[in-house]
């Protein structure tokens, strides 16, 4: 591989909320009970979609979108905990792994602080790399400010596979 050992990617995602009493709400691959769940194809958790995008951005491979299309049946009510190992198994296929990923959560709802942990543990589990969440508010402000929904923003650090001496 020519250039620099390292990459930098950056990850965005926003869902609104659901009418659908019976749609789960997902983020960071942790089940938020009793909040209404978001609008997607997918468990739409945004969370792991942005850094999904991240780190797929960082190694220059096709977004979310093209991986994992909402034309495809496949991935209808997927796991994004799942989609996001699978994000991970190809940027190792291009020979580099996650350094790790920092995420910003803007919502009004739910309150994260109780699941960031676990969010964290689940996220970084799947990446194999350190993933810290952070929860911010949009003060009142826009869709997200008025609990329409709910947006992730990620940046993702991969690097270059060690090679195993043989």
């Amino acid at each position: 591989m020519s250039g620099p050992g390292f990459r930098v990617g950056q990850g965005f995602d926003v869902h609104r909320f659901s009418d659908d009493p019976a749609r789960r709400l997902v983020l960071g691959g942790v089940e938020f009970v009793g909040e209404p769940g978001l609008v997607g194809h997918s468990d739409a958790d945004a969370v792991a979609h942005a850094v999904a995008d991240a780190l797929l951005g960082a190694c220059g491979l096709d977004d979310i979108g093209q991986q994992f299309p909402d034309t495809d049946p496949r991935w209808a009510g997927a796991d994004s905990v799942e989609l996001l190992r699978h994000v991970v198994a190809l940027l190792a296929a291009e020979g580099w792994v996650a350094g790790n990923v920092d995420c910003s959560v803007i919502c009004e709802r739910p309150k994260l602080a109780p699941h960031r942990d676990e969010m964290q543990r689940r996220l970084t589990a799947a990446v194999g790399a350190p993933v810290t969440v952070k929860g911010r508010r949009a003060e009142g402000l826009g869709a997200i400010g008025r609990v329409e929904g709910v947006a992730c923003f990620a940046v993702a650090l991969i690097h270059q596979a060690r090679e195993e001496p043989t």
